[in-house]
């Protein structure tokens, strides 16, 4: 099963030089509470942005270099993929709960197959060169909205948001 992670500002902005445009504690404690203890997918972009390994979580990044970085030749919670690794990796792994949290390229190439959203939407607007790609929204539903008034550790009004993939019917 595969989860999308992001936080986005009003005009779905997501980054900007390579980092968060914004500072929102309540987020970051969010975020480690969806993903601690699953693996996290991301690309090699959003990888080289961590501070370091995220701890409890296992980091599966798909680059396009050949060459991996030798740091993590030993380090059993990175794994690097290309493109045909990763598709593979995927179909044997459907039944786990892998998180997906960036980049754009990574969200645009599996929104076919993406299960839910778990979404931060913060009410403000924000400098960015990053912005998320448009899903389908009709394949979505909302089954879950919290919503947070800014506080003095975080500067924003913001709203967790989980959406989860329709189920068709398919019988005519």
């Amino acid at each position: 099963m595969l989860t999308y992670v992001w936080t986005e500002g009003k005009n779905h902005e997501i980054g900007y030089q390579g980092h968060l445009p914004w500072h929102l504690p309540a987020d970051l404690k969010h975020f480690k509470e969806l993903t601690m203890g699953h693996e996290m997918l991301m690309g090699k972009g959003t990888f080289d942005s961590l501070p370091g390994l995220l701890p409890g979580r296992r980091h599966l990044v798909l680059t396009h270099e050949k060459k991996q970085d030798s740091q993590f030749a030993d380090n059993s919670q990175v794994e690097f993929f290309d493109l045909p690794q990763l598709s593979a990796y995927l179909d044997e792994h459907q039944a786990e709960s892998i998180m997906v949290i960036g980049g754009v390229s990574l969200f645009k190439l599996l929104c076919d197959q993406v299960d839910c959203l778990e979404m931060t939407k913060i009410d403000g607007e924000f400098a960015a060169d990053t912005y998320m790609p448009d899903l389908d929204w009709e394949k979505f539903e909302l089954i879950k909205s919290k919503s947070f008034a800014k506080d003095d550790r975080n500067s924003y009004n913001y709203k967790f948001l989980t959406f989860s993939k329709k189920q068709f019917d398919n019988i005519r």
